[in-house]
């Protein structure tokens, strides 16, 4: 049996005696404790009553200069050190929000100058001479005005197939001659050229054109030099034309379109300026009123007959009993719109040229489409283009191609049939 002895402690560590009631830890579990909590809490955390080990050096407090600083000011100075503080800081926050939400950079806005798109010029438009589709170019040529024979020795003719407006009237004894008016087409061989009379001189001016012709009537000549007439005489240009061996004079002058262009150049006839006849499209009438048409022009020889040709919506023109041809293509003459204008007629005082009272008004008829509409012409002075209106007085449009004007002496010498 053990003897208890009072005073004494037990050594076994988990054993507690009931009045203490901490635990009994060795030195060297305390001493570890402790610099555990010491190196949590830093060198100056420890409680005030602990001792800091000799071999650890303390760090400076950095706040002491500036208290001893602030402790130095006087009351004015600290308020105005804190407002200059206060700004301080609250510039670099704002330098701080402004750098942490600094917007990506945007590219500069380019305002972009819309451009206004211009519509490409047209290429192609209505002749201002026949109204058909012709490069634009083709319209700033001027209009050229030729005479050409009608006499039995002068046929078959060259280049009356390619004119767009061709005027038809009795020059001297009953035979016809034709005003033929070119622009946008260049026959390189038309002819026979023959001389020109005072009425054709009037019709021309209408279209300000320059006129190739061999010599004239004395009236008609005198009209050139005294109105100011483009004058294109073989006299004066013979280089311009030339005379062929197969026919005999005065029946073998002729010339060409580009011949004449480069005679018109050299004179400053570069243009002409003129009001075409009004244009319209095609609109063939169901039920014709006119398929066939005569003029009774001057006699058997000279009086003119239409056939209406549907294919083409033109009419087929015969002279003399036989169909009009051209010299060298064959083909008949086939104009699109065909016109009698009743002008009275009479002789020149010299008992051979023939004279028209071609400044005023009057009947005409204008053939297409295969009709007949009956209206009226005028033509207010020598340099004023003809003017053409309907039964009612409206503007009459003549369909687009060539144009073939008769003149006769009485609304008589004009028949047609459906």
């Amino acid at each position: 049996m053990v003897a208890n002895t009072r005073g004494s402690k037990r050594p076994d560590s988990d054993m507690q005696s009931d009045k203490d009631p901490v635990s009994f830890k060795p030195p060297e579990e305390v001493a570890r404790e402790e610099e555990v909590i010491d190196l949590a809490n830093g060198p100056d955390a420890a409680p005030k009553d602990s001792k800091k080990p000799k071999n650890r050096k303390s760090l400076p407090n950095p706040f002491i200069p500036i208290k001893a600083w602030w402790s130095g000011l006087t009351k004015r100075q600290k308020i105005i050190a804190g407002a200059a503080g206060a700004i301080i800081i609250l510039l670099l926050a704002g330098g701080g929000y402004k750098l942490l939400h600094k917007n990506p950079s945007k590219p500069a806005l380019v305002v972009k100058k819309e451009e206004k798109k211009v519509p490409p010029k047209p290429t192609t438009e209505p002749s201002h001479l026949t109204g058909v589709i012709v490069p634009v170019e083709d319209n700033l040529l001027p209009v050229t005005a030729i005479m050409i024979e009608n006499s039995p020795d002068a046929r078959p003719q060259s280049g009356l197939k390619d004119a767009g407006v061709v005027f038809e009237a009795v020059a001297e004894g009953g035979i016809t001659r034709f005003l033929t008016l070119f622009q946008e087409a260049q026959p390189d061989y038309v002819g026979p050229v023959r001389s020109v009379r005072p009425y054709y001189i009037k019709w021309l001016q209408g279209f300000d054109a320059a006129v190739a012709h061999v010599g004239g009537s004395a009236e008609a000549l005198d009209n050139i030099g005294t109105q100011g007439v483009k004058d294109l005489d073989q006299f004066y240009n013979s280089g311009a034309y030339h005379r062929i061996t197969e026919r005999y004079a005065p029946h073998n002058v002729y010339t060409s379109l580009a011949s004449l262009l480069d005679l018109e150049k050299s004179k400053g006839y570069t243009s002409s300026n003129f009001t075409g006849f009004l244009r319209k499209a095609d609109k063939p009438v169901a039920s014709p009123t006119a398929k066939s048409i005569d003029f009774a022009i001057s006699g058997p020889l000279y009086n003119a007959h239409y056939d209406y040709d549907a294919a083409s919506n033109s009419y087929l023109r015969s002279e003399g009993g036989t169909p009009h041809t051209d010299e060298r293509s064959g083909q008949q003459i086939k104009p699109k719109v065909v016109i009698a204008l009743v002008m009275p007629k009479g002789l020149d005082p010299d008992g051979i040229h023939t004279t028209y009272a071609t400044i005023g008004s009057g009947t005409a008829y204008f053939f297409q489409d295969a009709m007949v509409v009956q209206g009226t012409w005028s033509k207010a002075s020598d340099k004023e283009q003809f003017r053409f209106v309907d039964g009612n007085g409206s503007p009459m449009a003549l369909n687009a191609g060539q144009t073939w004007i008769s003149v006769v002496g009485a609304a008589t010498d004009v028949s047609y049939a459906p």
